[in-house]
């Protein structure tokens, strides 16, 4: 009966020796590896747009319509324009994620945490002017001129300033009116303004409003070619003869225009799903044909000289694979969920196959190491028995032999390990021979 309690078909002790050990390999390897989980994707986005009627705000709100599809919320903040949305972005007591910048607007500084995410439109630089001055080909033309240069904190404020100066027009050889957004075309009808800049894609309210604002014309910029040389993050585009209306050969001519590229900057600890999405949305609202541009040919790696700010990697993973694979295929919480959690396979195939490989012979040779443990006092003591058998009394040898017998006995040990102990004791039985030959022939 003794045996039989001793006999399991495992030993719970030690599964528990060997078992918690690396049962705590294994959790620590989760636990580190989930210090490497990404925090679930928020549902919300602010994105800091432009003035009301212009480019930002319009695109701004298709992003909001593309991500509503997701189950994420945009946030729309208006703004005055480029040089104001890099301030909030910078800023780290303003709640903005992302942001529209207009090329040129901006340079890296050495605290910044911001990522581009490429280049989204050409953003030409609308130069228009009252039909009364003529037809002006130069900035220079505008000298002693009443020329409305954009709100402060705009991109076409910043853009006027840096073209004017280049043609020598300031505040003392022309007045410059901080003014901009749709109230330009008023200011014209009450001509209070004799020429205006406007940046943005036809598609803006503003731009709109002017090419079909009667008395309003659009300026060929003759010297296009030459600002972009002074100004690398410019293009000189071309406005073809009747692109704006062919019925009305709207314009008459081709023009020359400048134009700088917008992107879209982001947050360094933007999460990298809402980064996903914003580049879906950026294909939907930018990756269409235009007056100035091919189909596919935006959104883009930001070009050389228009941003400084790097590339986000997600951005690069995107344009060089396209949509996320598991996004392809399941809906996007699901997907993310699936991303996060991938981290977590790591410990599972650096800690726990390992330990499943190595735990069974841990257990094994401790089982056995008990076993070999009584063979070798027996072993010890048969090595005594015969260098001198008079050192013990038969009766004392046969005590020695009862001892280990009885550890034998009392050993836990799985079934399996069940022949080992049945060898050991006949071999407990050859020793006993050998007590009872020695001390009698002694």
């Amino acid at each position: 009966m003794a045996n039989r309690r001793h006999l399991r078909e495992y030993s719970p002790r030690d599964l528990l020796i060997v078992g918690l050990p690396l049962l705590l390999l294994v959790f620590a390897g989760f636990w580190f590896a989930s210090r490497f989980i990404r925090p679930a994707p928020p549902d919300t986005l602010t994105l800091s747009t432009g003035s009301e009627g212009g480019a930002y705000q319009r695109f701004g709100a298709i992003y909001k319509d593309v991500l509503a599809r997701y189950g994420v919320t945009v946030i729309e903040r208006p703004s005055a324009g480029s040089t104001e949305n890099l301030a909030r972005l910078r800023d780290p007591n303003e709640a903005v994620d992302a942001t529209f910048i207009q090329g040129g607007t901006a340079s890296i500084q050495d605290d910044d945490a911001l990522y581009s995410l490429g280049s989204l439109y050409y953003e030409p630089l609308w130069i228009f002017y009252r039909a009364e001055l003529g037809t002006p080909t130069r900035l220079a033309d505008l000298k002693g001129k009443r020329i409305a240069i954009g709100a402060p904190g705009s991109g076409t404020r910043y853009l006027a300033d840096q073209l004017l100066s280049a043609s020598q027009i300031d505040g003392k050889n022309a007045r410059l009116v901080e003014q901009g957004g749709l109230g330009l075309a008023q200011s014209f009808a009450n001509r209070t303004i004799d020429a205006a800049f406007v940046v943005g894609p036809t598609q803006s309210a503003t731009v709109w409003t002017l090419l079909h604002t009667p008395g309003v014309r659009l300026m060929n910029l003759v010297h296009a070619a030459a600002y972009t040389r002074q100004f690398p993050w410019l293009n000189k585009l071309v406005l073809p003869r009747g692109a704006i209306d062919l019925a009305q050969d709207q314009p008459p001519t081709d023009i020359e225009l400048l134009a700088p590229t917008a992107t879209l900057v982001v947050r360094a600890d933007t999460h990298p799903a809402l980064i996903d999405l914003m580049m879906q949305a950026m294909t939907e609202a930018h990756g269409g044909a235009g007056i100035f541009q091919r189909a596919g040919e935006f959104p883009r790696p930001t070009a050389a000289g228009s941003v400084d700010f790097p590339l986000s990697p997600e951005a690069q993973r995107f344009y060089k694979s396209g949509k996320p694979w598991l996004q392809r295929f399941l809906p996007f919480w699901a997907a993310t969920l699936i991303d996060r959690m991938v981290v977590m396979l790591i410990p599972l195939f650096a800690v726990l196959i390992p330990v499943l490989k190595f735990a069974p012979g841990l257990y094994n040779w401790r089982i056995k190491s008990r076993i070999y443990r009584r063979y070798g006092e027996l072993k010890f003591l048969e090595a005594e028995l015969e260098a001198d058998p008079t050192k013990l009394s038969r009766e004392e040898w046969m005590q020695r032999v009862d001892a280990i017998e009885r550890e034998v006995n009392h050993l836990a040990v799985p079934l399996a390990f069940s022949d080992m102990i049945y060898t050991l004791r006949v071999h407990l039985g050859l020793v006993r021979k050998a007590i009872d030959k020695a001390t009698t022939s002694a």
